[in-house]
């Protein structure tokens, strides 16, 4: 007879007193069957096993066997060489999807991550702290957008350089409407995030953002937002009809959260065994490769097939993603903003524009515009150049 541990041996004595207890009418098969949480059809094959066999009969002939499905040897070692020579850092998740996608790896996810832990080449994951309420997402798309940027050295290869991941997310869907590396999050940026958003999808009904300087004034810091005093984008939004939500705390902002640590988990080890090492490659990278492989992994149907943008029309965003105050014309005809000085031109059927209140625009191109009404009397590049193709009396109508 074989050796056996312990535990097979207790387990085999076990087997045998409830099948004689059983066998000599004391208990009945069904009752013997539940003890041993078997179904009576095992029951009926132990039971011949052991009056064939006996007592050697009741251990597990499997034991001290390899299994038939076991893992090749082979695969086993290219698996860990794999992560140990080129994804070192990468999570197991990440690290399972490139390997069966880009090396053929037809190992489980399990198996993976018991393997590159029993190796020592990943850490066992502490189960996280407190409890919160999960909110459902909205159900239609463009119900509900979140916007948020993410500061962090973006690239592994340059990590002395460190950039800003500016993103706008669907909440009823969790698709990456928008992903750019930036310089900072910044009103420009945002308005150009917006920008595309809008331009590519329409009118969301609602932007969720937290209380960054761009979004709102909070006074004092930390507080309740001003919603009496909007910023150039609370201004742009509210002339879009685009409900502008504030967020509280990281845990309100719980999408945007997680996305960012996913992106800094996973982008930045492709990035890097990608070889990139500046920002125009990387957003490169980003657009082609990652988004679609990353919307194939995250994104999940709305509830509600119906889309809730609202197509833009004719709607000039150039003249309300844009930066712009009111200004009085001085006696020489002219208005400053940010210390570039713009002309007007005399004005069919005025002497003189001295003394008008106009809006004074900079554009996400940097070129100026000025406006009285519905009527724009200069247009001006970011020096303050008048442009050739400028109309001084052209009126041009847009939202207000």
């Amino acid at each position: 007879m074989r050796l056996y541990g312990p535990s097979a041996v207790e387990r085999a004595m076990k087997v045998q007193e409830v099948l004689l207890r059983a066998m000599s009418g004391q208990l009945t098969w069904l009752q013997a069957a539940d003890i041993l949480g078997w179904s009576p059809r095992t029951v009926r094959r132990w039971r011949v096993r052991y009056e064939q066999r006996g007592y050697d009969g009741l251990f597990d002939r499997r034991r001290g066997q390899p299994s038939p499905r076991r893992a090749p040897l082979a695969e086993v070692q290219r698996l860990l060489r794999l992560y140990r020579e080129r994804y070192e850092g990468f999570n197991v998740r990440h690290f399972h999807e490139i390997a069966r996608r880009e090396h053929r790896v037809t190992l489980s996810y399990s198996f993976t991550r018991l393997a590159l832990q029993g190796a020592g080449l990943v850490r066992k994951r502490r189960p996280r702290g407190r409890h919160f309420q999960r909110r459902e997402p909205r159900a239609c798309v463009g119900e509900l957008l979140h916007l948020d940027g993410s500061p962090h050295a973006w690239l592994a290869l340059a990590p002395t350089e460190r950039q800003t991941m500016l993103t706008v997310v669907d909440d009823a869907t969790s698709r990456v409407l928008y992903a750019q590396l930036v310089d900072a999050e910044s009103t420009a940026t945002v308005m150009q995030a917006l920008q595309a958003v809008f331009t590519t999808h329409g009118l969301p009904m609602a932007l969720y953002t937290d209380r960054a300087g761009w979004a709102f004034v909070t006074r004092p810091a930390g507080g309740q937002v001003d919603k009496t005093r909007l910023t150039q984008v609370g201004r742009a939004l509210k002339r879009l009809g685009v409900e502008h939500i504030p967020a509280y705390s990281p845990q309100a902002r719980g999408r945007s959260e997680r996305l960012n640590r996913t992106l800094q988990d996973r982008l930045v080890n492709e990035l890097r065994v990608a070889g990139i090492r500046t920002v125009p490659a990387a957003n490169a990278y980003l657009r082609r490769t990652f988004l679609p492989h990353h919307h194939a992994t995250f994104t999940r149907p709305p509830r509600d097939p119906a889309s809730a943008f609202v197509p833009l029309g004719g709607v000039d965003l150039e003249q309300i993603l844009c930066y712009e105050e009111e200004r009085t014309v001085a006696n020489d005809n002219t208005v400053v903003l940010d210390g570039v000085r713009l002309q007007l031109p005399k004005q069919p059927g005025r002497a003189t524009c001295a003394g008008l209140r106009v809006l004074v625009r900079r554009h996400l191109t940097g070129a100026h515009s000025v406006w009285w009404g519905t009527r724009c009397l200069n247009q001006a590049d970011r020096s303050g150049q008048k442009r050739s193709d400028h109309v001084s009396n052209a009126a041009v109508s847009f939202i207000c």
